[in-house]
């Protein structure tokens, strides 16, 4: 898909040469055309929120205030040119709380390139940075406007008017994209887009990423129009003080500053738009494990109140780490063929690199069946672990199904007899098995500690696998990032500062309901947080208690505050819905299920109980009796709105027929379309005779993308010919010999 829509950009490019702008087109044709060394497909893919006329018919490109009547040009486009709009104005807005960041991305775009007596669809796409999860959208037109909206399964299931797949969803998994159907050309657009995403986190420093990097050809080519481009950052650290501004990508200046809070702005006519991303980056100053309770009083579905509990490894760096007793178990089915296998090996090696000579390792390779590197643990000697990198170097996918059980049972019988150090199993598949329930099962009664890493695999077992074990999950959705997820997870858990964690009021208190049953431990690449509801009042003293590296106890007393100015209801809310559907997964629970999908309406995050619609609205503007110059204009809904659900935009349980065909994701053909499968299910009849002489997959492809009138006909003639092929047949059965 990602190629696809870098092919189409390029298209785009080059047709937007067609649109005359006055003096200054030579200029924006230069823009368009990228130095040869960067036309690659990252380079047309959106660095910040765009937005892309969607044009099957090149007549209609030109300039819609002054058109220059180009030569015709005869064919369509399939699949059509996307030509990126002329932004007139774009406002950032970040809000970072704790570990979490929301932020709103407001913009007007005009439809330069279309002429004004013609309309086409027009394409957003929204690329968000760590862990990004699309909030909402929301479109103003002249006399329309649109805005996403979630509901419930059971509703959706009424709407009759449904999205085309490539009218909404995940361009990559990063990169969110919506269609907003038939706008006029020379129409301003004014958008508005929500989007959550995580701040990173390293030796005491958050840092923040947003794309912000906007092409030059997305600047308006006529110099006289006003560009303003304004970003303000708030940022509330929650349970730490003494934070410390680091480092940061805009010449951004400090409007207000309070204990642990602080703001900026920056804001200022420009030549041309942004061309980095937004970065911004503060210090928590404490060299020690330290933190706080944050609560909040809600008024929804489950009549309690939010605590969140946050747990700081602090920024010393050279606090003992845990002895570690680490097993990799690695998917090698023949669905890892290729990058993800490649990107699995050289993580595993970087692991095995970052190990103490005191701690010992294991390598489990498998598909249906299992592959040892040793028979025994192995320490982590020079030596070791130049066997181990040479052995796993040469391992290659084999086929034959998923068997998960095995290589988890022997991983789990090396580390029965662990003392004094941690065990972890760190898990790596691509893929979906059918005991997935009894899997977690069997791990919950036999494991006390493991860390756990992830596509057609069900990430709510690996999440939840994760969770039975106090350990981390991770996914890579794309090739391109497995190494980079898997080094990060692989770090985290061999960072481990403390351990079997404990919150002594959670033991003895019926009203407080913790989300994670079995707290994870405290790494130095990553905060700890521990959140759930109460009802009545929350205990007035907390204690924190767990073991360090060097084994000696770890006791601390968490301060409580009430988080006004922190929704916690936002901020948690993904990390909540993760959970909770995982634990609803395992326990089939329906009233889980229920809560989960409350909780993403009323939080407006994706969930695998939800679907998103998108709300057309008609809307005119009345001025009262008698108009006047400066009257306020009065805006009114002109009927009820027009729903239209998208395509599914959550990931999933997984795929076991895919897993057990060792299908590689991303490889799979799509669906065919209707159209093609009447023309199939028409012919088959006749064309079945011949198949074995021709193939028609070809004149299927072609049929996909016809439109229905060409395909009505063709399906027509076809049936006729499928007739006097019978007829043909009937003829030579009835009358063998021509004398007859």
């Amino acid at each position: 898909m990602a190629e696809d829509f870098a092919k189409a950009v390029e298209d785009g490019l080059k047709l937007a040469k067609r649109v005359y702008l006055g003096k200054d087109s030579r200029t924006v044709a230069r823009r368009m055309a990228p130095p040869l060394m960067e036309r690659s497909t990252n380079w047309y893919l959106p660095s910040a929120p765009m937005v892309y006329a969607v044009i099957s018919d090149p007549r209609m490109v030109d300039n819609p205030d002054m058109p220059s009547y180009q030569p015709y040009v005869h064919g369509m486009y399939d699949p059509p040119a996307l030509i990126p709009l002329q932004m007139m104005g774009v406002n950032l807005n970040v809000d970072c709380y704790v570990d979490t960041a929301i932020i709103v991305v407001s913009g007007t775009w005009r439809i330069h390139c279309v002429l004004g007596s013609r309309s086409c669809d027009c394409l957003i796409a929204v690329p968000m940075g760590n862990q990004g999860s699309i909030l909402g959208v929301e479109v103003d037109l002249p006399t329309k406007s649109y805005v996403t909206e979630l509901i419930g399964e059971q509703e959706s299931k009424g709407i009759g008017k449904i999205a085309r797949p490539e009218d909404g969803g995940f361009l990559k998994p990063h990169i969110f994209t919506l269609t907003i159907p038939q706008i006029d050309g020379g129409t301003n657009i004014s958008i508005k887009i929500r989007w959550s995403q995580m701040l990173s986190y390293n030796a005491g420093r958050f840092s923040l990423t947003v794309p912000f990097c906007f092409p030059e050809y997305v600047t308006p080519a006529i110099k006289k129009i006003s560009k303003k481009e304004k970003i303000e950052l708030n940022v509330n650290s929650g349970v730490a003080n003494g934070i410390l501004c680091k480092a940061t990508s805009h010449p951004l200046k400090e409007i207000r500053r309070h204990e642990g809070k602080f703001s900026f702005l920056y804001e200022a006519e420009i030549f041309k738009w942004s061309n980095t991303d937004f970065r911004f980056s503060y210090s928590v100053s404490s060299g020690n494990i330290f933190g706080g309770i944050l609560l909040q009083s809600l008024y929804d579905y489950d009549q309690s109140d939010m605590f969140c509990i946050y747990l700081f490894p602090g920024s010393e760096q050279n606090r003992k780490v845990f002895k570690k007793e680490v097993v990799f178990v690695v998917d090698i089915s023949e669905s890892m063929q290729g990058r993800p296998l490649e990107s699995t090996k050289s993580a595993i090696s970087a692991a095995l690199s970052k190990l103490s000579p005191e701690d010992s390792f294991n390598i489990i390779a498998f598909s249906n069946e299992a592959f040892q590197f040793s028979t025994s643990m192995e320490l982590a000697s020079k030596d070791a672990i130049e066997r181990a990198t040479a052995w796993i170097s040469m391992k290659y996918t084999v086929g034959g199904s998923t068997n998960l059980f095995i290589p988890l049972e022997k991983a789990a019988d090396m580390l029965s007899n662990t003392r004094g150090s941690i065990p972890m199993i760190f898990l790596v598949t691509d893929g979906s098995v059918e005991d997935e329930r009894n899997i977690c099962h069997w791990m919950q009664k036999r494991l006390t500690n493991q860390g756990v890493l992830c596509s057609f695999c069900n990430h709510y077992f690996l999440r939840m696998l994760a969770m039975i074990g106090r350990g981390e999950y991770g996914a890579a959705f794309d090739l391109d990032s497995i190494e980079v997820q898997m080094n990060k997870l692989f770090s985290k858990g061999l960072s481990t500062v403390l351990a079997n964690i404990t919150i002594d009021a959670f033991d003895d208190c019926e009203e407080i309901e913790v989300y994670s049953s079995r707290i994870p431990d405290l790494s130095l690449e990553s905060p700890l947080t521990i959140y759930g509801r109460y009802q009545g009042s929350f205990p007035d003293n907390l204690k924190v208690k767990g073991i360090l590296g060097d084994l000696s106890s770890f006791t601390m007393d968490l301060k409580i505050r009430r988080a006004k100015d922190i929704p916690l209801d936002s901020v948690l809310a993904r990390r909540q819905i993760d959970l909770l559907t995982a634990q609803a997964w395992f326990s089939e629970n329906k009233r889980l299920e229920e809560k989960v999908a409350k909780l993403s309406i009323q939080t407006c995050n994706i969930s695998e109980y939800t679907r998103m619609t998108l709300l057309e609205k008609n809307i005119m503007k009345h001025f009262g009796a008698w108009k006047k110059k400066g009257d306020p204009q009065k805006i009114v809904e002109s009927g009820p709105p027009e729903m239209i659900l998208l395509q599914r935009l959550s990931v999933g349980f997984g795929d076991q027929i895919a897993t057990a065909e060792n299908i590689r994701p991303g490889s799979q053909e799509p669906e065919l379309p209707e159209v093609a499968k009447i023309f199939i299910k028409t012919t088959s009849n006749y064309f079945g005779g011949i198949c074995n002489r021709c193939c028609c997959m070809g004149c299927i492809r072609c049929c996909s993308k016809m439109n229905n009138q060409c395909a009505t006909t063709l399906t027509q003639l076809c049936t006729a010919l499928a007739c006097i092929g019978c007829l043909h047949c009937c003829s030579e059965s009835c009358c063998p010999n021509q004398d007859d």
